[in-house]
């Protein structure tokens, strides 16, 4: 089984950088990113318009390209979480994440036995196709897929450190909108104001040596939660750079003829 790139920066206490991917269903998008520099994608089934069908060739290409594909899944459901590990994500995010129990759920069905009771197929695109003793897969995909948990929600930051106490957990990533919405929060400063809550997520986190990120748009913020100790930094999404990039351009280039008709009309 191929290792996990990712899971080995983060075991040695390196930062990561990645994005989301939540429109854009084309397979390049795995090598696009990889020029850009990314070290993981997730590719979002909770919000994106994506098939199992379109992503398992979008994680079969971003496998080529060096970057390791993560899938946040819609729900906790066993299909849902085992079917993109079988296409050859190398992890997924569970969202609206609360209680013990249902981490322990997760573990139970994203793991192989003797660690849980997920079902195994060898020769798929988590093993790129490729035969293997099955005791030895499955003893290397135990180790190797990543499993984050997405914190989302208030009760999840009040109980963290139980979530965190679950074996297996290979990750938490603060999701703030939900968050905010979680907790009441209205404040036009909504990152200023999940400060504590987030701090409180990162110190249990770092307490239990789980890599902890969020996933946010703001460059100002995402450097100031990794000098503050997260590993797991999410950078905006597929559909912003795509906005953004073309907004720049495009109202450049009418500031631009803009002035030139000025100039003209001067003359």
């Amino acid at each position: 089984m191929k290792p996990n790139a990712l899971r080995e920066k983060l075991r040695r206490g390196e930062p990561v950088y990645g994005t989301m991917i939540q429109d854009v269903r084309s397979p390049s998008i795995g090598q696009i990113m990889a020029l850009a520099g990314c070290d993981f994608l997730f590719f979002d089934m909770e919000h994106g318009p994506f098939d199992l069908g379109v992503i398992a060739d979008m994680v079969k290409v971003t496998r080529l390209a060096g970057v390791t594909p993560l899938v946040r899944v819609p729900n906790d459901e066993y299909h849902l979480m085992c079917r993109p590990l079988d296409a050859g994500a190398q992890g997924i995010m569970i969202p609206r994440v609360e209680t013990r129990a249902q981490v322990q759920h997760i573990i139970e069905c994203v793991m192989f036995p003797p660690l849980g009771q997920r079902g195994c197929s060898v020769t798929k695109g988590h093993n790129d196709f490729a035969p293997q003793n099955l005791w030895e897969f499955t003893e290397q995909a135990n180790q190797e897929n990543l499993i984050i948990l997405q914190i989302e929600r208030q009760r999840a930051v009040e109980d963290i450190d139980d979530l965190l106490s679950v074996p297996g957990v290979g990750g938490v990533v603060l999701g703030p909108n939900d968050l905010a919405l979680s907790m009441g929060i209205r404040d036009r400063d909504m990152l200023g104001a999940l400060e504590e809550a987030i701090q409180h997520v990162l110190d249990a986190a770092l307490a239990r040596q789980v890599p902890c990120g969020i996933h946010i748009a703001d460059l100002e913020w995402l450097l100031e939660w990794q000098r503050r100790g997260m590993q797991l930094i999410c950078y905006s999404a597929d559909i912003n750079f795509l906005r953004d990039g073309a907004a720049r351009g495009i109202s450049a280039l009418r500031q631009l003829a803009k002035s030139d008709k000025g100039e003209r009309t001067a003359r």
